[in-house]
C-alpha cells in the first residue's frame, strides 16, 4: 500500500497502459480520477475497477484549459485533494505520421506537450500549498530514434518531415525538467518515464505485427514491453521513496535506449 489514501489523476486512464496504471494505483491504496476524452472507455474502466477501490471518471480534453479546470475541480469535489498527477494521455494510436501539415503538428503538440503542461499548471498550486506532490510525465523512447522520421529519400523531391510524435515526446523530457526546477523547492517532484514499444491496442495500429519482433531485437532483453511493466516505475515516482528523485528520465524499454 505504497500510495495509501493518496489521490491521483491519471490522464488517458480509460485505455491501454492507462488501465494498468489505474489498477496498480488502486492496489497500492490510491484514490483515482480517470481523466479521459473518451467517455465510453473512461466510464467503462471506472465501472470495471470500482470493486478494487475508490475511482471515478471525468471527461477531460487535456488540450482545452476549461476542460482541465473542470477535471481538477471535480477531483477536489470528489476526493478532497490531489497528490499525484500521471500525465499519460497522448495522441498515439490515432497518430497519422503521413500528415505533414503545420496544423497537424500543432494539434499533436497541443495534446502531447501542452496538455501535460496544462494539467500540471492547474494541479501544481494544490500540491505547492500542501508542500507535497508528485508529477509523472510520460514521454517515449521514440523521441531518441531519428530513423523513425526518415521517410523522405528523394533529393530532387525532398520535404522535411514533421516528426511530430517523436519531437513532442522529446519535448516532454524538457518540460519535466522545467517543472522539476520550479516545483522542487516546495516538496513537489516531477519525473519522466519513457516507455519503449508497449504492446497495447494502439501499438497494434501504429506498428504492424511483422515489425514488432524487430523492435524487440533492438532491446537488450530481446522483448517488447507489456503494460504491466510500466506500473512499477510509476508507483515509485508517485510514492514517498522518491522524495529526493526529481527531474529524472527513466527509460522502460528492456535496454534499448540507455541514456547516461
Amino acid at each position: 500500500m505504497q500510495l495509501k489514501d493518496k489521490v491521483a489523476i491519471i490522464t488517458g486512464g480509460g485505455s491501454g497502459i492507462g488501465i494498468a496504471y489505474c489498477e496498480r494505483f488502486l492496489a497500492e491504496g490510491a484514490k483515482v480520477m480517470i481523466a479521459d476524452i473518451g467517455d465510453q472507455q473512461g466510464q467503462a474502466t471506472a465501472d470495471r475497477l470500482a470493486s478494487k477501490g475508490e475511482i471515478a471518471f471525468q471527461h477531460t480534453d487535456i488540450a482545452d484549459e476549461d476542460s482541465v479546470r473542470a477535471c481538477v475541480a471535480a477531483t477536489i469535489e470528489r476526493f478532497g485533494t490531489i497528490d499525484i498527477l500521471l500525465n499519460n494521455a497522448a495522441i498515439y494510436g490515432d497518430y497519422n505520421p503521413l500528415d505533414n501539415s503545420l496544423a497537424y503538428v500543432k494539434q499533436v503538440f497541443d495534446v502531447n506537450v501542452h496538455g501535460q503542461w496544462l494539467m500540471a499548471k492547474h494541479v501544481a498550486p494544490i500540491m505547492v500549498e500542501k508542500r507535497r506532490g508528485r508529477i509523472i510525465n510520460i514521454a517515449s523512447i521514440a523521441g531518441f530514434i531519428h530513423q523513425l522520421g526518415a521517410f523522405a529519400t528523394d533529393p530532387n523531391n525532398f520535404e522535411l518531415g514533421g516528426y511530430a510524435y517523436q519531437h513532442s515526446k522529446f519535448s516532454v523530457i524538457g518540460l519535466t525538467r522545467h517543472m522539476a526546477g520550479q516545483l522542487g523547492q516546495f516538496g513537489v517532484t516531477a519525473n519522466c518515464i519513457a516507455p519503449g514499444l508497449v504492446m497495447t491496442e494502439a501499438t497494434e495500429v501504429q506498428v504492424p505485427g511483422d515489425f514488432q519482433p524487430m523492435f524487440a531485437d533492438m532491446s537488450a532483453t530481446k522483448s517488447n514491453t507489456q503494460p504491466e511493466d510500466m506500473v512499477g516505475p510509476a508507483v515509485f515516482f508517485a510514492g514517498d521513496d522518491s522524495q529526493m528523485v526529481n527531474g529524472q528520465l527513466l527509460c522502460v524499454d528492456g535496454g534499448n535506449i540507455m541514456p547516461v
